[in-house]
């Protein structure tokens, strides 16, 4: 960036080392680049994450998604209850299966869909409800669970920034239907590219195989109609690599964070829900006065920021109504993070230093008016 200074911290910094490099390496070098043994091995060492379930390695993230509702029958007619306070990819893959995309508000510490106004926002069409565990936080998953069951209504978990966050022990990618993750290059573990879904039942994982592979499992036996959404052999080796390094990088992030709270005054610091396992993702505050003064004031100090996300979902074009107006959703809370959040750096590699950067220029930021 023009102008940024020499000791700029970066709100992400995606690790790459020669352990991935050397991994790489070695997968092309066997010539077995698709779909092969790196693939199973990822799939089966990253069921370690979430008790154990089938895993099934995609693309990305947003394939995950949508995988997953088709695997469950999701389509035209349908309803699924999303959170507005999200990154587009949680709706659109709702839209890409044909189905209607419902928001439901997010609860003012978690950042998490609401229980209440998932409940509030059920009627006779809706099929499933997709809560975000967002920034690594975990949604309120035993309320959201009780809300699901007595509606009968499908549970998809949208996890691509939590990876190994938890609810009352146990881990996220193992409450629903099917938990849906990203292993893109700034999440807390990446692949460079590639996602996975997480399921407890085999028959549904083998649809999901069939899906993500043109619904072949022997070849040029199409069994039903698929998709190209597979997970390279390169992409799974360096994700296993990544894998080896989560549970050391996530103490990191979670020390930093704590850190941050003991020296933070000048922001609101994220709270944690009782008996949540929280992963930083992103270590996101509330700022009380002007925030593009604050941000500025950040960027001056040399720190790293961003605003995840500025525009909910359904303020974003593609889900105006045809008046270019939003639909009828009164989303309070989520207008409200929208209006006053920014995400500053958490990620394993600060130094005491950087921290101690980050605290201070908060606190001067925090003051902006």
């Amino acid at each position: 960036m023009t102008g940024q200074r020499p000791d700029f911290i970066p709100p992400a910094r995606p690790i790459i080392g020669e352990a991935e490099i050397e991994a790489a390496v070695r997968v092309l070098r066997s010539g077995m680049v698709v779909q092969g043994p790196e693939v199973a091995a990822f799939e089966q060492e990253f069921g370690e994450v979430v008790a154990d379930r089938h895993c099934v390695a995609v693309n990305s993230g947003t394939s995950a998604l949508q995988l997953t509702l088709l695997a469950l029958g999701v389509g035209p007619g349908d309803e699924v209850i999303v959170p507005s306070f999200s990154f587009a990819a949680s709706a659109n893959a709702v839209r890409l299966v044909g189905a209607e995309v419902i928001f439901a508000d997010i609860e003012r510490d978690s950042f998490c869909l609401d229980p209440d106004a998932v409940a509030a926002a059920v009627t006779p069409r809706t099929v499933a409800v997709m809560p975000v565990h967002l920034y690594g936080h975990p949604a309120a998953m035993d309320k959201i669970m009780a809300v699901a069951e007595r509606h009968g209504l499908a549970v998809v978990e949208d996890a691509a920034q939590a990876h190994g966050a938890g609810l009352h022990g146990t881990p996220v990618g193992a409450f629903g239907a099917a938990g849906c993750f990203s292993f893109y290059p700034t999440k807390n573990m990446h692949s460079l590219e590639g996602g996975m879904i997480s399921t407890a039942d085999a028959g549904f994982a083998r649809t999901l195989r069939l899906l993500r592979n043109q619904g072949m499992e022997q070849r040029y036996a199409n069994e039903i109609v698929g998709a190209n959404m597979r997970m390279t052999d390169v992409a799974a080796a360096i994700g296993r690599v990544q894998l080896t390094q989560l549970a050391e990088w996530t103490a990191q992030r979670q020390a930093n964070a704590k850190y941050l709270d003991s020296k933070i005054t000048n922001m609101i610091i994220p709270p944690v829900a009782d008996a949540a396992r929280h992963v930083y993702h992103q270590y996101t505050v509330r700022v009380r006065g002007d925030r593009d003064a604050a941000q500025e004031r950040l960027t001056e100090q040399g720190i790293g920021n961003a605003v995840y996300y500025p525009t909910p979902i359904h303020r974003l074009k593609p889900y105006l109504g045809a008046d270019g107006r939003p639909g009828p959703w009164e989303l309070p809370e989520t207008d409200r993070a929208a209006a006053e959040v920014i995400s500053l750096p958490v990620h394993p590699t600060l130094e005491q230093s950087d921290l101690e950067r980050i605290a201070d220029a908060a606190n001067l930021a925090g003051g902006a008016q």
